[in-house]
């Protein structure tokens, strides 16, 4: 499992304070070893930048990634997909619920997190489906925007799912990352 995200930092540059995107890539081998496989520094995060880097990843020896799992960034996937087109891209469930709630009052927010509680933690995609089905008929009029970027993300919300759970604990959040 591999795992990019981006932080921002703010830094000293020519004498000012700014902040900076430092590109985080996290690895664990299938025998459970982690390790920092790089640091990158730009000016913002971007799909074009991870492709940089998912190319400078191939070039330094990684032949191999059967999970990525990343934040919600436009053209990520594709990003990926271009040097690994057999991998699995998994979007951190954290960042997807973050995403949602954007788009949802205060006083709804407890009861709905309850209600996709029940999408991510169903025991299969099947199930996760018609957990979806059910927030979307309890809350669709009021929150499409909501329950439409499940629905427009499910392909890299779901991978999870054919996966056991011991697995899924660890592959559905970015949140590692942040412990770096």
């Amino acid at each position: 499992i591999v795992y990019l995200d981006a932080m921002y930092f703010k830094v000293r540059s020519n004498g000012k304070i700014v902040n900076k995107a430092v590109y985080i890539c996290l690895g664990y081998t299938m025998e459970g070893y982690k390790d920092i496989l790089g640091l990158w520094v730009d000016e913002a995060e971007g799909a074009k930048f991870w492709l940089g880097i998912c190319n400078d990843l191939k070039n330094r020896g990684v032949k191999d990634v059967l999970i990525f799992s990343v934040d919600g960034l436009p053209g990520f996937k594709e990003s990926i997909s271009a040097s690994y087109p057999q991998s699995v891209v998994q979007r951190c469930i954290i960042h997807q619920l973050r995403n949602t709630f954007k788009y949802v009052s205060y006083k709804d927010s407890k009861e709905l997190m309850k209600d996709f509680k029940l999408v991510y933690k169903a025991i299969n995609e099947s199930e996760a489906l018609s957990a979806l089905d059910v927030v979307e008929e309890k809350w669709g009029k009021k929150y499409p925007t909501a329950i439409r970027i499940w629905k427009d993300n499910w392909d890299v919300i779901s991978p999870f799912f054919n996966f056991p759970q011991e697995i899924r604990t660890i592959m559905y959040t970015t949140n590692i990352i942040e412990g770096v």
